[in-house]
């Protein structure tokens, strides 16, 4: 399940000195993914186990203040709740990473109150759903996501990696009337990190669309940025 440990990160949980660890495996395959090998279940060292995980953060009692947890998709492993629930019982911030395709798990992650953050991709508008994550089966379980987060029963954002050439306007007016009202959303543009599912040139995307795409969100969420440009 686990294929690596940042062991420090200052910029993946905000606010918090913390570590990342990686989980493999992906039930999606959105094509601009910079994190392949990861979602097609390899790319790192090797697989940890979640006590040498564990043995890692008894290390860091006191040194870190929270856990990130992203992939591949994290909730996609059976083991992934345990694990989540002895994070917490060792003290530690837990933001998770998700595509969410996985309500029932996250639901209840949240009604234990084992999640302190969670950062939500949203791929695309509905429409565009299956397009854009490779994955035809998704939308309502992502639906249902959404709409949990939007109760704000814990700190939350959502996210949206932007392409050039699998999104438009229209697609971001889609995506604000869905999550109208969220706390907060960033606009990523594409960029090559060099282990990209599909290296697409049409997927760059010019500073005058960031900008566009920007502007059209704003009219739907209060805190509206671009993040990594």
């Amino acid at each position: 399940m686990l294929l690596g440990l940042q062991k420090l990160t200052l910029l993946d949980y905000p606010g918090m000195v913390a570590c990342t660890l990686f989980s493999s495996g992906c039930n999606f395959s959105c094509p601009f993914c910079h994190n392949a090998s990861l979602a097609k279940g390899g790319g790192l060292e090797g697989f940890l186990s979640c006590d040498e995980v564990l043995a890692f953060l008894k290390k860091r009692s006191g040194l870190l203040d929270g856990v990130c947890l992203t992939g591949g998709e994290f909730l996609l492993h059976k083991e992934s709740f345990a694990l989540i629930c002895r994070i917490k019982e060792l003290g530690y911030k837990v933001k998770l990473d998700t595509n969410g395709a996985f309500p029932e798990v996250l639901a209840e992650l949240l009604e234990e109150k084992k999640l302190d953050y969670v950062a939500m991709d949203i791929k695309n508008s509905p429409e565009k759903y299956a397009l854009t994550s490779g994955n035809d089966q998704c939308l309502i379980p992502v639906e249902k996501s959404v709409k949990k987060l939007l109760e704000g029963k814990v700190p939350y954002e959502f996210r949206t990696t932007v392409t050039g050439s699998l999104h438009s306007r229209e697609d971001f007016y889609a995506i604000g009337k869905w999550i109208r009202g969220a706390e907060r959303y960033f606009l990523q543009p594409f960029a090559d990190s060099g282990d990209v599912l599909k290296n697409d040139p049409a997927f760059a995307v010019s500073n005058e669309q960031m900008a566009e795409y920007l502007a059209i969100m704003k009219e739907f969420v209060p805190a509206v940025a671009i993040r990594g440009r």
